[in-house]
């Protein structure tokens, strides 16, 4: 393969997961349409928010699940303590009328707290939530009405970033983003993955766990596997603050991949497109080729400055590259204006870097809650519509 051919490859592979795919999912969207019969329903519920020292915060949250429009009688609130050594555990007992506690007596990570929870739980629904997120007092109602269509195994929330003033935040560009994309997967099949703040599954979607791989992705497999499909919500919003810390941000980007990397290879058959037709296609679109990117942007960059001699093209090519990773780097400066470009190119370094971390064995099944901004209490008088 010649270089010019392997620049070509690399730049057309890395447009097209970012904007081949979604483009692809537009027109499909034109010629095939899977909407999902949303109906009042109110089977029997049970939220369950995983919690590790939580103490600053589990008080709010669980405030805000008790103020959920849906009938009481058929709403279960569990808090699965992950070995918390704060208040975290204290501060779940004052609410023990309405709010039942399970706790791990050791640190064995956010799957394995909510597999504890589900053991106790009597929902045919199954919530989950973490800490951090806010809903709106129709959230659970909302969410709900999707299980209305047989063909619905888990559904996903919409992400909404806010700041501590409640408004929306410019971390949320790529969210937005994604919103988007899963908005169109729902649309013609399937979602590809789920909100790991907020996202609801039948609870025999739920039965096959491993407490050792992400909850979230690994349930819409699951969903998949079982004939059913994920879809996204536009009515239920998940509401939570920007991080306190960007510059964790990376930190944050590379154990999601990491534990994505686990899930999908666990379920690399499901690659296959003579078994899983669409979804597979789907699958590798959103997920692998999406982690695949780093590799593509160095390939582009070494062999582009190998044939910067070749053509006026090719130096047009790596003047555009150099100026790209310029703004990247005026943006990591502090540079507004350049700042969805500089959160483009650290992703793929953090992509980048769980490769390595993942190919080292390096696998990740604890989890420390990510320090997010204090949600500004007019979050809970959102409403979840998009």
């Amino acid at each position: 393969m010649t270089i010019a051919v392997l620049f070509w490859c690399a730049v057309g592979l890395a447009c097209y997961a970012y904007f081949g795919y979604p483009c692809a999912l537009m027109a499909l969207a034109a010629v095939r349409k899977r909407p999902v019969t949303r109906q009042p329903v109110t089977p029997r519920v049970s939220v369950i928010i995983a919690a590790h020292n939580e103490e600053h915060r589990i008080r709010e949250k669980i405030a805000n699940t008790l103020a959920q429009d849906y009938p009481p009688a058929s709403l279960e609130i569990i808090v699965a303590s992950d070995c918390s050594s704060d208040a975290t555990d204290t501060i779940v007992r004052e609410f023990a009328d309405r709010v039942r506690l399970v706790r791990s007596t050791e640190r064995k990570g956010k799957e394995a707290a909510q597999q504890l929870a589900m053991e106790i739980a009597a929902g045919e629904v199954l919530v989950f939530s973490d800490v951090a997120t806010g809903l709106a007092p129709s959230g659970v109602s909302s969410i709900v009405q999707n299980f209305a269509d047989p063909s619905v195994g888990c559904v996903s929330s919409v992400d909404r970033f806010l700041d501590a003033d409640g408004a929306p935040t410019g971390e949320g560009a790529y969210v937005r983003y994604e919103m988007c994309l899963r908005a169109l997967e729902s649309r013609v099949n399937s979602l590809v993955g789920l909100s790991g703040s907020l996202f609801a599954a039948r609870r025999e979607v739920c039965r096959p766990w491993n407490a050792c791989l992400q909850s979230d992705f690994s349930t819409l497999l699951n969903a998949v596997e079982m004939g059913m499909r994920g879809v996204l919500d536009l009515e239920t919003a998940g509401y939570y603050g920007s991080l306190a810390d960007h510059r964790r941000e990376p930190q944050r980007k590379t154990r999601t991949v990491v534990r994505g990397l686990s899930v999908l290879a666990a379920h690399r058959h499901m690659l296959n497109p003579f078994r899983y037709g669409l979804f597979a296609w789907q699958l590798a679109s959103h997920k692998l080729c999406r982690w695949l990117v780093p590799f593509f942007m160095v390939v582009a960059a070494v062999t582009n400055a190998m044939l910067v001699s070749r053509s006026a093209v090719y130096r047009i090519a790596f003047a555009g590259q150099i100026a790209f990773y310029g703004m990247a780097a005026a943006g990591l400066a502090g540079v507004r204006r350049f700042r969805v470009t500089a959160f483009l190119v650290s992703a793929n370094v953090a992509i980048l870097t769980a490769w390595l971390r993942y190919v080292r064995g390096d696998r990740i099944t604890r989890w420390d809650p990510s320090e997010r901004l204090r949600r500004a209490s007019a979050t809970h008088s959102h409403q979840g519509s998009t």
